[in-house]
């Protein structure tokens, strides 16, 4: 009998101690799992860029004599979109966050695809390398308003993305900035620039 409840008790212990395990062992895997998240996070993004915006924070709107002026500050014509200008206006100075998808945080791909969602209505692959799945791919020289741009990181992976506007000015989520406006004739942007990229229709 006493045989019987030592064996009873060690099955019992056992059973907790196994159940105890997993629980520790999915804390652990959870754990792994957030930190390579974090891991293969870093090999998408865009190095730390040291450069200063051209835009950086939200912009008000001012009137120009030589036409009028968009929120961004540029002075723009009637064939412009203004809803783009004031989308990304809107978006200007928040930081940039891996994953982030809204105004405490966002990452390039994610700013790219709310303008898309909010101005023309598209709804874009998540990230900024499948993104590429979502266009037809162009030269810098055919670039124009809301084309997307790609660029590659320091290894030649596309890890970055923005929106094309004018006279050589791109919207992005910069990992050194956050939401900002930089030129692509800026060194860094130039040496990785990769492709523009038209949407698909």
């Amino acid at each position: 009998m006493k045989h019987r409840q030592h064996i009873l008790r060690c099955l019992l212990a056992a059973s907790c101690l196994l159940f105890a395990s997993c629980d520790v062992l999915k804390g652990f895997m959870s754990r792994d799992l957030e930190e390579e998240d974090f891991i293969i996070g870093q090999l998408y993004v865009d190095e730390m860029v040291h450069e200063t915006p051209v835009i950086a924070q939200p912009v008000k709107p001012a009137s120009s004599r030589s036409g009028r002026a968009n929120p961004l500050g540029l002075t723009y014509s009637d064939t412009d979109n203004q809803a783009l200008y004031e989308a990304i206006n809107s978006w200007l100075g928040v930081p940039y966050k891996y994953g982030g998808t809204d105004r405490n945080g966002i990452d390039c791909s994610a700013f790219v695809g709310t303008i898309y969602k909010q101005v023309y209505g598209i709804t874009l692959h998540r990230t900024a390398n499948d993104m590429l799945r979502d266009v037809s791919l162009i030269s810098r020289s055919q670039l124009r308003e809301g084309d997307i741009l790609f660029f590659t990181n320091s290894k030649g992976k596309v890890s970055h993305v923005g929106i094309y506007l004018k006279d050589q000015l791109f919207a992005h989520a910069s990992t050194s900035n956050g939401v900002s406006v930089s030129s692509l004739d800026n060194v860094y942007w130039t040496k990785h620039f990769y492709k523009g990229g038209r949407v698909k229709k």
